[in-house]
């Protein structure tokens, strides 16, 4: 009884953002921004995927690509739709629906969950490229696994996120960060994709709101766009956000505009 008295108080501290767990110190939170501050490179943004929640900011360097890797489809399969369009073939995965949402020519789906292993729910990256594109070392992946994609992530080995010329991630649980064990994750993360990509974009999602800790604030959800360093030839820290193609998510909710802490490093 002791033990869910406690989870609860902890929970009503954190709702209030007042914290009784290990916290992350400033200085390293102040790193971590500094890392995965977001550049303008050689290749500007594009939407992808129209005006509402599905739609992404790519680099305009999707020339030659002819395959994406897209799990997590549920409902909503705009952002592949468009990418069809353009003669790109997207390979849909998700155990939660019994098809793809738009029939097309162009889609080949799986019910399956990607994770960290393999049975009759799950998936690994690994296993799923290379039945599918074994030889193709130019695609895009788009990721959206309400949380597994850490898991999935740290599963695959660098030589095949490697790949992939874009990546399109939203990410969970950042509020995390504030926790030094959340933090640790976080940042082994990060750091493990940052050595093969760039962060050109970041667009926070409205649907749940910002932690703030320590004058810092972080919102929840993020998606995240990266580029492959070997498709840069120039980049500067962005500067301007919004960017003016972003989009609200939940269009009845406030928006959260990217905090400064994140690109004004």
């Amino acid at each position: 009884m002791s033990f869910s008295i406690k989870n609860v108080f902890r929970n009503l501290l954190y709702r209030k953002n007042r914290y009784i767990f290990r916290t992350t110190d400033l200085k390293t939170l102040e790193e971590f921004f500094a890392m995965v501050r977001p550049q303008s490179t050689n290749h500007k943004l594009i939407r992808v995927g129209g005006n509402s929640d599905g739609g992404y900011l790519v680099p305009d360097d999707l020339a030659n690509i002819k395959n994406c890797f897209s799990p997590g489809v549920s409902i909503t399969a705009n952002f592949e739709n468009e990418l069809a369009e353009r003669g790109i073939k997207s390979y849909l995965a998700d155990y939660s629906v019994e098809k793809a949402p738009i029939e097309n020519e162009f889609f080949d789906f799986e019910k399956k969950y990607l994770g960290a292993k393999t049975d009759d729910i799950f998936m690994t990256l690994n296993g799923w490229v290379s039945r599918k594109c074994p030889n193709d070392d130019d695609m895009i992946l788009q990721m959206d696994i309400e949380g597994a994609e850490y898991a999935v992530l740290f599963d695959s080995s660098e030589e095949l996120l490697q790949k992939f010329r874009i990546l399109v991630i939203e990410f969970h649980g950042l509020d995390a960060l504030i926790q030094k064990a959340g933090f640790d994750l976080i940042n082994l993360t990060f750091t493990k994709l940052l050595n093969h990509f760039e962060i050109v974009h970041i667009h926070p999602n409205n649907f749940l709101k910002s932690k703030f800790y320590k004058g810092m604030e972080i919102p929840p959800l993020m998606e995240f766009t990266f580029l492959r360093k070997d498709r840069i030839t120039q980049k500067t820290p962005a500067k301007q956000f919004p960017h003016p193609l972003d989009i609200t998510n939940v269009p009845d909710k406030n928006d959260i505009g990217l905090p400064k802490c994140w690109y004004n490093a």
